[in-house]
């Protein structure tokens, strides 16, 4: 290599160190003045610097490899030890000697950090003589203000917590999510608007109001304020009325029953006694008298004046209300009034029910009149998405699960069943699917097969 020859070339020189070439120079001048050396000497002076300095740029790049030249010329070859400066600054490793890698300081330091997780900074002193200083902010606590609801921001604000009270029931949550608004004045509107909006829902719903109203009576309103609601609902009745033509009679429950919670004094319908003017008032008056007359004399609950919702009723209760239901339609065959009582028990998720009741009552009946009646009115059911697809294969899927104890009863309810499913199938009502797993009784036979043709005993 080009190292390897320069140093063949400096062993060729005569043995001589550069210092005292660079002596001899400085003893060549005499009284200030320079006498030119030896040609020769200078030249090998230049040739063993520019051989160093080549040295130095190759032991640089191999800090393993510590070449060196020596007094005499001769290239010295050594190992720099792991501690020299060059081995220090090439290492990557830590100098300490030990850490597994964590970072410095715990992670209290670095840029955007403020401390170690946990640490707890004492408060710091004010400084009086800052100039930023203010003696009265010195005691000043602050609290978080929430500004009270107008009118517009108050019916956008509570309308969606009554709409979704009638999805979920929770008066509890209805009563924690009014606590955290700041109602001020608009405290007195929040009866009126939820009976405005239970005026145009279900019954249910109406049950849920009255409930709420009892509940939130004590906790976020007061007797005065549920008082002020109801005589603004009746002075604004000639409004109601035009959405809600049963509003007069409705009012007048929804008073009745809050008289029977104590959330309105018994006196509240004394006061509009002689001086009433609108006929709408004056009926939701009339009806609020009719209905604590009942109570006084015959007993008449007012928990009860809405009914119970669909999904409130108990089981029982329900499967009589859909065996009263199927007898009035097969009375009355009416399609139209049977789909709208339906729909008032409020109970979709319980409509497989009035299918398997259907079909038992098929089963019962063993006359083609029945048959046809039940299979129009399921057919008209389905066609109205009144009675889902799911719904109506688990009421199918019960009857077929229970026909070994109905055969019991009915001896022909096999064959009544198949000959139903399949007019259902060629009707419409059900898919091939749902009437392929009909259940069959086995064939009895009454010549065997493996006897020569003898009949079977009758008591067989």
């Amino acid at each position: 290599t080009e190292t390897d020859r320069e140093r063949d070339r400096l062993d060729s020189f005569p043995s001589g160190d550069e210092d005292n070439t660079f002596t001899g120079n400085v003893n060549n001048e005499i009284n200030g003045k320079w006498i030119l050396a030896p040609t020769g000497s200078i030249h090998e002076a230049r040739l063993k610097a520019k051989v160093k300095r080549r040295l130095r740029k190759n032991s640089s790049r191999d800090s393993g490899r510590g070449d060196s030249l020596s007094d005499n010329g001769d290239v010295v070859h050594s190992v720099v030890p792991p501690t020299s400066p060059k081995g220090k600054l090439l290492n990557r490793r830590s100098r300490m000697g030990k850490g597994r890698g964590l970072p410095k300081k715990g992670g209290a330091g670095g840029k955007g950090v403020w401390g170690s997780p946990g640490e707890v900074y004492d408060e710091d002193e004010v400084d009086v003589k800052d100039p930023n200083y203010d003696a009265e902010q010195e005691n000043c606590v602050y609290e978080t203000v929430v500004l009270p609801l107008d009118g517009e921001t108050f019916e956008k604000t509570v309308t969606p917590i009554v709409q979704e009270y009638f999805e979920h029931g929770d008066a509890n949550e209805v009563a924690e999510l009014l606590a955290e608004l700041n109602l001020g004045s608009m405290r007195g509107d929040v009866p009126m608007l939820a009976v405005s909006l239970a005026l145009e829902a279900k019954a249910s719903h109406r049950e849920l109001t009255s409930r709420l109203l009892s509940e939130l009576c004590g906790r976020v309103l007061t007797a005065a304020d549920v008082e002020a609601s109801f005589h603004k609902l009746l002075k604004e009745l000639p409004d109601l009325v035009l959405d809600t033509p049963g509003a007069p009679q409705m009012l007048g429950q929804f008073i009745a029953r809050a008289v029977a919670d104590n959330i309105l004094p018994k006196s509240f319908i004394d006061g509009y006694k002689g001086r009433v003017d609108s006929e709408y008032a004056r009926a939701a008056l009339d009806r609020v008298a009719v209905l604590l007359r009942m109570s006084r004399w015959t007993g008449l609950r007012f928990d009860s004046l809405w009914g119970s919702g669909g999904g409130q009723r108990p089981v029982n209760q329900l499967i009589k209300e859909v065996n009263l239901l199927l007898k009035e339609f097969l009375l009355s065959g009416d399609t139209v009034e049977a789909e709208r009582c339906l729909r008032e028990l409020e109970v979709p998720h319980f409509h497989h029910e009035f299918v398997y009741e259907a079909v038992i009552m098929v089963l019962e009946s063993k006359g083609d009149r029945t048959l046809q009646m039940i299979l129009q009115l399921l057919k008209s059911l389905c066609a109205s998405t009144v009675i889902t697809v799911d719904q109506l294969r688990r009421g199918f899927e019960r009857v077929y699960l229970d026909m070994a104890d109905l055969s019991i009863d009915v001896p022909c309810a096999y064959s009544l069943l198949e000959q139903f499913v399949e007019q259902s199938f060629n009707a419409g009502v059900i898919d091939k699917k749902l009437r392929d797993l009909c259940p069959c009784r086995g064939r009895k036979r009454f010549i065997s097969e493996g006897d020569g043709g003898r009949l079977k005993l009758s008591s067989y």
